[in-house]
């Protein structure tokens, strides 16, 4: 990537209506933020997305549209779903725009995704779960709840004022990569029995793969995280055959 705005990909996940779409072509654009990517089954009319979008309405028109979330994130390193609800189906921390971008800054080379749900309802527990983390915008209680493109648009706006030029020049692995390492080590932790219940191995293949994308590990650090967790159960294997 020659910058770091150049590596954001804004994600929205099933809106609603293609004049939400184009407010936030506007935003992304306003602050130099051009791929945009949809997560939809849905044909929008295009009228309502280019009076939205003005002269941003190329950013909607080298879209990429893909069919499910996971589709969306192949090939990105990090990925942030931005929500305001909390819960013990969501993920365990939020972070602000802010360390947002402290994170984006700290992290090797590649796509980075800031995926968005759509206005009714934001996105759902399962695809909060998909993304390494989970960024809140905070807001008064007495209205608590962002437009679409406002969300875009504050985002957008933190990476614009406080990214660094150009990206962390390590070589990170990518999501497909850490949840590949994530399974290695739940079928090794699974070897001898490690796991009380299916939620239990569940919610520890998620932590495992969350942490290795957070920490933006490297091939061969991946690698030797791996070999911990599969060279620990090849030893209890081999003393519980004695």
């Amino acid at each position: 990537m020659d910058t770091n705005l150049d590596r954001i990909e804004i994600v929205l996940v099933e809106t609603q209506d293609g004049a939400n779409i184009g407010s936030a072509c506007r935003a992304m654009k306003a602050m130099g933020i051009t791929h945009l990517s949809l997560v939809t089954d849905q044909t929008y009319d295009e009228n309502r997305v280019k009076t939205l979008a003005l002269h941003a309405f190329d950013v909607y028109e080298n879209r990429k549209e893909f069919k499910t979330l996971g589709e969306a994130l192949n090939g990105t390193v990090m990925s942030f779903a931005t929500t305001r609800r909390h819960g013990k189906d969501r993920k365990t921390s939020f972070i602000l725009p802010e360390e947002l971008v402290q994170i984006i800054n700290s992290t090797g080379e590649g796509r980075i995704a800031i995926v968005f749900g759509c206005e009714a309802y934001g996105l759902s527990d399962e695809q909060v779960h998909e993304c390494s983390r989970a960024v809140t915008i905070p807001t008064s209680p007495l209205f608590p709840s962002l437009n679409l493109s406002q969300a875009v648009q504050i985002i957008c706006y933190e990476l614009y004022q406080k990214l660094k030029k150009y990206p962390n020049q390590a070589h990170s692995v990518g999501l497909e990569r850490a949840a590949q390492a994530s399974d290695k080590c739940i079928e090794a932790l699974d070897s001898f029995g490690y796991f009380k219940s299916p939620d239990e191995k569940t919610y520890t293949r998620e932590f495992l793969r969350d942490h290795i994308s957070r920490a933006s590990m490297t091939e061969s650090e991946v690698a030797r995280f791996e070999k911990i967790f599969v060279k620990s159960g090849a030893i209890i294997a081999h003393k519980s055959d004695k």
